[in-house]
């Protein structure tokens, strides 16, 4: 059983990194390369998908804007066109060898919106914790059923199990507060 709660464990980790990774994408008051550093680029007349940021230098000019500059001057237009068309609010322009992405200031509203789906994100992944936690609980009373553990082992391990969930729940929450305070800070 103590294998069965350390994958237990590592699966809540991989839900709170795969937060954390939605969540860079969303945009905040501060604009940073985590938000197209993952866009897939078609380059190499469609030979080769890469992530933006194996293809290029990505950087703050200043709050609002980035500046993406491509190792291979080659792919620009590609890197161009995967920006126009990411729908990120900012128009790309290519000024030489380098492409500029300036942000508008977020309104009032949009950053309402944004909450709001960061509140929907985090609870998609609520959900995921839910699901495990419940899936090990089986487990336990599965194991004892079959008289593999005795009662006292049994709720120990469901108060473990419960414990786990509440930090890792609490985590959530710090990610979700911390994210929304990014949205909402001017």
């Amino acid at each position: 059983m103590e294998e069965a709660i350390k994958q237990f464990e590592r699966d809540l980790d991989k839900i709170i990194e795969n937060l954390k990774d939605e969540l860079l994408s969303i945009r905040s008051g501060r604009i940073t390369p985590a938000l197209v550093e993952n866009l897939m680029v078609e380059t190499y007349g469609g030979s080769a998908k890469l992530k933006l940021l194996e293809l290029a230098t990505i950087t703050n000019q200043d709050p609002q804007t980035l500046i993406i500059a491509p190792f291979d001057p080659s792919t620009l237009q590609d890197i161009e066109k995967i920006l126009q068309e990411a729908e990120l609010g900012a128009k790309p322009q290519v000024q030489g060898q380098v492409i500029y992405l300036r942000f508008p200031p977020l309104s009032a509203e949009q950053r309402q919106k944004f909450v709001k789906v960061v509140g929907e994100i985090v609870e998609e992944h609520r959900v995921k914790v839910r699901s495990a936690r419940d899936a090990i609980r089986k487990k336990v009373r599965i194991a004892f059923e079959n008289s593999e553990i005795t009662e006292d082992l049994k709720f120990s391990l469901l108060k473990r199990i419960d414990e786990i969930t509440k930090k890792r729940n609490e985590r959530i929450e710090e990610i979700k507060e911390k994210k929304i305070e990014e949205i909402t800070t001017l």
